[in-house]
């Protein structure tokens, strides 16, 4: 399935949990924090800049914020919350789509780069982010770290998280270094019925990373665990990566 195809409207309509999730404060202001001390008061550029969850609160914090996006109701989405003066996006592929002008800082949040199913595409990904970014300009990677030390011989799929009313499984193809996210919901009192969400992606290495970004003419200046600057280590389940381009500091 194309991810066009994936994030619809019915996506889109459910995608925004406002104070929790992915939009609860301990987890967004950090990553907005961090995002505003990378921009250095230049201009930001987000691939696949989804509904705002990240845009609109750095926008509002002063930083000037273009978007590529590939989901026109997730655009759509976006567009309920800030005009196209104030966040303007480009609708196309974050591997190739162009924006005018140059950034100082282009960044890819909460694993979106993985969303490129093959290699040859997040090289490409890398490369554009290189074409947008002025002379030492930014490029940030959050992503998660493949948890293949929890398949045991012949195990495919790795439950990463199980509360109340979710269920949260992934299932690894080895060989092809790709995984399928799926998402269970269960609502109270709906009986034994759940409703499914399903999104593939193409796993990457922090090592896998660096070399992309060799080959787009950057190199590695940060890796943290988190947004809030936690050490990474062998044991961490996600990184933030902080590329930089040859020229001014």
């Amino acid at each position: 399935m194309l991810h066009s195809e994936i994030w619809d409207d019915q996506a889109a309509q459910s995608y925004d949990t406002p104070g929790t999730g992915m939009f609860a404060p301990e987890v967004l202001g950090p990553t907005v924090d961090r995002l505003v001390e990378l921009a250095g008061g230049g201009r930001a550029l987000e691939f696949a800049v989804g509904t705002g969850r990240v845009a609109v609160p750095l926008a509002e914090r002063g930083v000037p914020v273009s978007g590529i996006e590939l989901s026109e109701p997730m655009i759509d989405r976006l567009r309920a919350k800030a005009d196209e003066a104030a966040i303007p996006v480009v609708v196309g592929d974050m591997a190739t789509a162009r924006v005018p002008g140059e950034f100082q800082l282009v960044y890819l949040v909460f694993n979106t780069i993985s969303n490129l199913l093959t290699q040859a595409e997040q090289v490409a990904c890398f490369r554009n982010a290189a074409r947008h970014l002025a002379p030492g300009g930014r490029f940030v990677v959050e992503l998660w770290v493949p948890e293949l030390r929890k398949l045991t011989p012949g195990q495919q799929a790795v439950v990463w998280e199980s509360t109340t009313g979710y269920i949260g499984l992934d299932t690894y193809d080895v060989l092809r270094q790709q995984v399928v996210s799926h998402h269970f919901r269960f609502d109270a009192g709906a009986g034994h019925e759940a409703r499914l969400f399903r999104s593939p992606h193409r796993y990457v290495w922090p090592a896998e990373l660096d070399l992309m970004a060799e080959l787009a003419g950057m190199t590695l200046e940060s890796r943290h665990a988190d947004w809030a600057g936690g050490e990474f280590t062998a044991e961490s389940r996600s990184h933030v990566s902080v590329y930089r381009t040859a020229g001014p500091r």
